[in-house]
Formats: structure tokens, sequence, C-alpha cells
């Protein structure tokens, strides 16, 4: 028989947590402080210890999202899947709204008017919100392939990048893009990625600046 440990829900998380810890000390891996948080939490939704050599921050990068949330940053995903993951209550108690716009009918419009993809419609479409955006992205290497033609061409410069696209065609060198600007942003390097590790940044960043226990 399997050993299964026997806990309450609320302290599940809390366990998780503790394994986490141990293994990253087992492996001789040890996260900076203010990264620490976000690193363990993509590992806890992923299962996946890769993530504590290949997340990459800019200078600043986790102080500067931060203060952007407490100002009342806004979040577009590029996927209604890391639009559900992320936690909107927590968002808003700091001003925030999370947007997806991929399955809007004008972005559908537009896309094929400019034989584009959605993803990239998507961006433009954002950069329309009179107010800071993080933009996290977790699936669509060519949304990252726009925001940083907006910000070359255009002035259009985003507030900040969450680029984890997951995939074979362009993710990663769609990934090297962002880091070569000077865009605050948190990159994974490689292939790895994906919606539920966007939204696991995402809620790593407001978990510390709005639970208690943080």
């Amino acid at each position: 028989m399997p050993n299964i440990i026997s806990l309450q829900p609320e302290e599940i998380e809390k366990r998780s947590f503790e394994i986490i810890d141990a293994e990253l000390l087992q492996k001789g891996i040890h996260l900076p402080s203010e990264e620490a948080m976000i690193t363990k939490r993509v590992i806890h939704t992923s299962a996946d210890f890769d993530y504590a050599k290949t997340l990459t921050y800019s200078e600043n990068a986790v102080s500067v999202a931060k203060e952007l949330l407490k100002n009342g940053a806004d979040i577009v995903t590029d996927t209604n899947m890391a639009l559900a993951g992320i936690n909107k209550k927590a968002l808003a108690s700091l001003g925030g709204e999370a947007h997806c716009f991929m399955a809007d009918e004008d972005v559908a419009r537009m896309a094929k008017q400019k034989n584009m993809t959605r993803a990239s419609v998507s961006m433009e479409k954002a950069a329309a919100i009179e107010k800071p955006i993080i933009f996290a992205i977790g699936n669509a290497p060519t949304a990252l392939i726009q925001l940083y033609e907006m910000a070359k061409e255009h002035n259009r410069k985003p507030d900040f990048i969450i680029g984890v696209p997951v995939g074979f065609v362009n993710v990663e060198a769609a990934k090297e893009l962002i880091m070569e600007t000077d865009i605050p942003s948190i990159i994974n390097v490689g292939r790895k990625g994906g919606s539920a590790v966007a939204a696991a940044i995402c809620n790593a960043l407001l978990y510390a600046l709005t639970r208690k226990d943080r």
C-alpha cells in the first residue's frame, strides 16, 4: 500500500512547500530570497525542479512587479486558462483586474484581416488599457514577439512581462528577444512553461502582497 499522508486541506500547501524546501536543500540549490517565493510556487504548480535553474529574473524584477501591483496594475494573459488560474480576488483588493482578449470577436476579426495570430492582436488590444499592465504569457510565443515589436517600433514599452510560453516553435527565440530588452521581466529559459506557470507567478506576487502569513 502506498503511504498516504492524512492532512487537513489547509495543511496540504504548507506541507508541499516544506517538501520543496527540503528537496532544494538536498540538491544544494539556494534561491535568492526575493525570488524564492515565485520559483517555489512554480515548482509547487509543476512538480518540476528544473525551474529553480531556468527561471530568469531581470534586475529588481520582483520589486518592480510588486510595486506595479500595489499601484493597481492590471494583468493581461494570452489564455483563458491562465486567466482562470489567477486569484482575481487578491488582484482586485489591490485595485487591479485580469483580462484575456483571445476569445473576443473583434480580436478574431482583426487577426483574420491582418493575417496575424489572435495572441498578437490581443497584445495590441491590451496596449489600449490606460493603466499599468503586467503581461502574463504562458502559451503563445507570438504574443511575446508582438510585445517586443510594439516596444521597439511603436514606443509602447510594456510595464512588465512574465514570459513562460511552452512549446517547440519560436518559443525559445521569443523569450530571448524579451531578455535582450530592458523591459522588466520574469522569463523561463527553454521550452518549458505554460498557462499554469504564468498564473502561478502572478499568484506568488499577489500572495506576497495580500497574505498575512507571507
